[in-house]
Order: C-alpha cells, then sequence, then structure tokens
C-alpha cells in the first residue's frame, strides 16, 4: 500500500490520497506498477530502474515530469560481513506532486533537513543531499573498521582478517562507482535547472545544487582515496600474514629441536640405564627425577641456543 503525505507548516504529514502530493511506493506490486504507468504516464523501464540494485544513476526529462534515479546505501547489518551493499531508488517529479518509487524500507525523508520545506523542489534536493551524506557516513564507517582489522593482521597468521580486507574493498568499489554515478545526475540536474522545462526549480534552487555538488565530489574523492590505499596496500597485508605464519613455524621448529634432544638421549640410554650408571638402583624415584630434570635442562638449553643462533643470522 503507498503512503500519502504533503507539506504543512514546513513538515511532511501523513494524510489521504487525495490531499497527498508526496507517493511513497515500497516495492510496489504488478498491479501498483500498472496503475503508475497509466495513471501519471510513468515509463515502464524508469520505473523497473528504480527497483533494480544494479541500475546506475540517471536523469530523464519527460514532458510531464522530471525522473531521477538515483544511488543510495543499504543499511548495513550484521550478517552482512562487511560487505556494505548499494541499492536504488526512484523520484518522480510533477508541478504538483512527487512520486518515490522505494525497493524496501528507507528513511529518506526523516532528519532535522526535513523540517523548513517550502516545495516538492527543495524536497528533492534535501533527499539527494541526504544520500550524499549517508554515504559519507558509511565511508568513515569502513574506514574505521579497516582501521580496526589493520592492527589485528599486525599478529594474525589466519586468513579471516584478510577476507574481511577483501570484503570491505569490494564494497569500496561499489561506493566509488554509485557516487560517480549520483554526480552525474547532479551535474545534469544543474545544467537543467534553470530550464523552464524542468518542473519549476527556483534560483535558490540552483544554489543548494551547486552545493550539492560540491558535496557529492568530496564524497567520491573520500570514496576513491579510500578504495585506492585498501586495494594498494592489500599485498602488503598479505605479505604480513605470512611473515606472522613463518615466525610462528620457527619456533615451533625450535620447539620440536630442543624436544627430540632429550628424547634422542632418552632413546639411547633410557632412564633405567641411566639408573645403573648412577648406582641409584635402589633410589628409583631419586634417578627417575634426575633423569627427568637433566632432559629438562638439555631441553630449554638447546631451545634458547637455537633462538641466539636465529638473533645472529639476522
Amino acid at each position: 500500500m503507498p503512503k500519502y503525505l504533503r507539506i504543512v507548516a514546513g513538515r511532511l504529514q501523513e494524510c489521504g490520497a487525495d490531499e497527498g502530493t508526496v507517493h511513497v511506493y515500497v516495492n510496489p506490486s504488478l498491479d501498483e506498477r500498472r496503475e503508475l504507468v497509466s495513471s501519471f504516464d510513468l515509463d515502464e523501464h524508469t520505473l523497473g530502474s528504480s527497483l533494480d540494485p544494479d541500475e546506475l544513476a540517471r536523469i530523464e526529462q519527460e514532458p510531464e515530469h522530471l525522473a531521477i534515479i538515483f544511488k543510495r546505501p543499504l543499511e548495513y547489518r550484521g550478517s552482512d560481513n562487511l560487505s556494505f551493499k548499494v541499492t536504488s531508488f526512484g523520484l518522480f517529479l510533477f508541478r504538483e506532486r512527487l512520486i518515490a518509487i522505494l525497493p524496501d524500507e528507507m528513511p529518506i525523508f526523516e532528519g532535522r533537513p526535513f523540517t523548513n520545506l517550502t516545495s516538492l523542489q527543495e524536497l528533492v534536493l534535501k533527499v539527494l543531499s541526504r544520500t550524499v551524506q549517508h554515504f559519507t557516513g558509511h565511508l568513515k564507517v569502513i574506514n574505521t573498521i579497516a582501521g580496526e582489522i589493520e592492527q589485528r593482521i599486525e599478529q594474525s597468521v589466519e586468513n579471516s582478517s584478510l577476507l574481511a580486507l577483501f570484503a570491505l574493498e569490494k564494497s569500496l568499489v561499489y561506493y566509488v562507482n554509485a557516487v560517480h554515478s549520483n554526480g552525474g545526475v547532479i551535474e545534469r540536474l544543474k545544467n537543467n535547472a534553470q530550464n523552464p522545462a524542468t518542473v519549476g526549480f527556483q534560483p535558490k534552487d540552483v544554489e543548494f545544487i551547486d552545493d550539492l555538488l560540491i558535496e557529492n565530489r568530496q564524497c567520491y574523492e573520500l570514496a576513491t582515496i579510500y578504495s585506492n590505499i585498501l586495494a594498494g596496500l592489500m599485498d602488503a597485508r598479505a605479505s604480513v600474514i605470512s611473515n606472522n605464519l613463518n615466525v610462528m613455524m620457527k619456533n615451533l621448529n625450535a620447539l620440536v629441536i630442543a624436544v627430540a634432544v632429550p628424547s634422542f638421549f632418552a632413546g639411547v640410554g633410557g632412564m633405567s640405564e641411566f639408573t645403573r650408571m648412577a648406582r641409584l638402583e635402589d633410589h628409583m624415584l631419586v634417578g627417575y627425577g634426575l633423569f627427568l630434570l637433566g632432559m629438562v635442562l638439555v631441553g630449554v638449553t638447546t631451545f634458547f641456543v637455537i633462538r641466539r643462533l636465529e638473533r645472529a643470522l639476522r
């Protein structure tokens, strides 16, 4: 079921279908899509693009309305395994009506920016601005997560941390493409804003578009920087994990050798032979204790000798 809203005292309020100037459809059914196409002359392909997460952002000027397909980051869930995803939504702006097509529930009309609304055109621009800010917020979160994973990699010998960075790198590639695609929409919207056919944008709206264009460009540059840094250092981080594993194997080898040396002596003579040599047949407990102590001393000495040799060879 669609939701109907209207602007009252600078805010959006829910109302009936007859009074609503903002129509919000969340994943509309086939019947609702047919009704939108027949009642408002929406292009069927453009309407479907609003629900396609792989669709590129674009803007189309129709005779009676302006169609905007924009990219937006999906809300992150713990089950996503550090995979930040991107989706699309559509805004169809008429002179007296705005139709929003969303693939799922999105809070695109919530927040402080939507408290002093004066027109549908301003509402559209604030939705786009809010989306750019959403991308910027996600980029900061991704950078923070990447920093925490990098600290774990310094001591890690497993692939889990490296796979997490791969997931973040993939997410950043999608973000870079989405933000760049949105930039093309904003640029074209700026070029057409003063055109009388562009459904009533005012000079103040043109200034807002200029600010929005700068904001999106900064977001794109930030996403590009994060993506390049993460991609450029992936090989180095993989080498760190490999080096940590090599160090662990060296330590294990030293421990194995330290255990092997006393095992050799124990295998050659055995505890019983040691007891006879020390003439402790009548004191078996003392003999076994001395033998065990000797083997421990030999093992510890061997371990530290190997460690010192390793340091000398570095």
